[in-house]
């Protein structure tokens, strides 16, 4: 019998800028001859994995020489070292893969169990010498990696590896599951990526959101974050746009059952503060959710939309007249008749000052005004009811009301 997989973890992908590169002696690729050992915390328990390598933003062949999964040490975000012997990875039964350009491979399943809530260690070796010629990572990871030269995927440590908060290529593990089970995907900006968590503290508010969820015994959801900082609705900037993405990201997804979109704050920011770019730039964002909404919609995943946060009192993005300011409240205002989306969370109203609405309330304000601090996120994660997660998706042509 064919088996169901779904994720457990996933993470959005950009091309790798200069910067986001491990450090490396000499010419050539960061990664060549290397071994990289990552952790993902895992939101679905299963008897098996299989891990999806991504190329998305290669522009040649992505060598990978042999890979392995094992328990880290303390099942700990950011752990060096791994507590027993890693368990080889192999796809289509060789050790080593090599993944085209602008694809992604998925491994054999490996007959290593893990708990919902756990971390697991991901090592990958790369051929020496290569290039594809454009990395994919995942900037935001919150988590430190380790970079070591050499194959070094059997060892328990790796002494002397470079530490490095970033995710490389690795783009998704799976767990097989029954029917009962689904993923909700949090498609988001920096607010979703955790600016201002606690690096190796596994405290976004999608951590926060599983923890909530595995109190009260829901063991079969999984909780997948699909933030990247800086990223917008409508335009590439920092990665590509959440429409750009919204295939990849969302929709190629195992056992996706439900969406919860919390983008647009960089869009109203990122525009010029004139009221004529302000009402535009409203407008376009507005369209741009319901075309979330309308494809999502057509692979019977239910839309939850989210109020757009304040950001009153940041540097760049408060602008002196309030236009964008009116433009956020537009949008909310918007979103509040429930003609958008299937769901609405009015996060707005959860975590804003109450004496200065266009401002975050100090207890959560990680400091610029913009992000939210570890205590933000948890609360943020509180603000979301568990039964809304459950919401069943609309069809493409009818207008659901949910919204407070």
């Amino acid at each position: 019998m064919t088996e169901r997989w779904i994720h457990t973890w996933a993470a959005a992908q950009q091309r790798a800028q200069p910067a986001d590169l491990p450090p490396v002696d000499g010419p050539g690729w960061a990664l060549a001859g290397a071994t990289l050992r990552q952790t993902v915390r895992c939101s679905l328990g299963g008897p098996r994995v299989r891990l999806r390598v991504s190329n998305a933003f290669g522009d040649a062949p992505l060598p990978v020489v042999r890979a392995s999964v094992a328990a880290p040490e303390g099942g700990r975000a950011g752990a060096r070292a791994v507590d027993s012997d890693p368990v080889p990875v192999t796809f289509g039964g060789r050790p080593g893969t090599e993944v085209p350009p602008g694809a992604l491979v998925v491994s054999d399943p490996v007959e290593v169990p893990v708990a919902a809530g756990a971390h697991l260690s991901a090592t990958l070796a790369f051929a020496a010498g290569a290039d594809p010629g454009g990395t994919t990572t995942h900037p935001g990871s919150r988590t430190t990696s380790h970079v070591v030269p050499g194959d070094r995927v059997d060892e328990l440590d790796l002494p002397g590896a470079a530490p490095i908060e970033h995710w490389y290529v690795l783009t998704g593990v799976e767990v097989p599951a029954g029917e009962d089970a689904g993923a909700v995907v949090l498609l988001g900006d920096s607010l979703t990526d955790g600016r201002g968590s606690t690096t190796d503290g596994a405290d976004r508010w999608s951590d926060r959101l599983l923890e909530r969820l595995l109190a009260v015994g829901a063991t079969g959801t999984a909780v997948l974050n699909q933030g990247i900082g800086g990223n917008r609705v409508l335009g590439d900037g920092v990665g590509p746009s959440a429409l750009a993405r919204l295939d990849r990201d969302v929709l190629a997804l195992g056992g996706v059952r439900t969406l919860v979109v919390l983008e647009g704050v960089n869009d109203l920011g990122t525009t010029a503060g004139t009221p004529d770019a302000q009402r535009g730039a409203a407008a376009d964002l507005l369209a741009g959710y319901e075309q979330i909404a309308l494809r999502c919609r057509a692979r019977g995943i239910a839309v939850i939309g989210a109020t757009l946060l304040p950001f009153g009192g940041h540097d760049g993005y408060d602008d002196p007249g309030g236009l964008r300011e009116g433009s956020r409240q537009e949008v909310n205002a918007q979103l509040r008749t429930g003609r958008v989306f299937d769901a609405l969370v009015d996060l707005d109203d959860a975590l804003r000052d109450p004496d200065h609405p266009s401002w975050l309330r100090a207890d959560v304000d990680g400091g610029d005004h913009l992000h939210l601090s570890p205590a933000g996120y948890a609360e943020l994660a509180g603000a979301v009811p568990l039964d809304l997660l459950a919401v069943r998706a609309a069809s493409d042509d009818v207008v659901t009301n949910h919204a407070p």
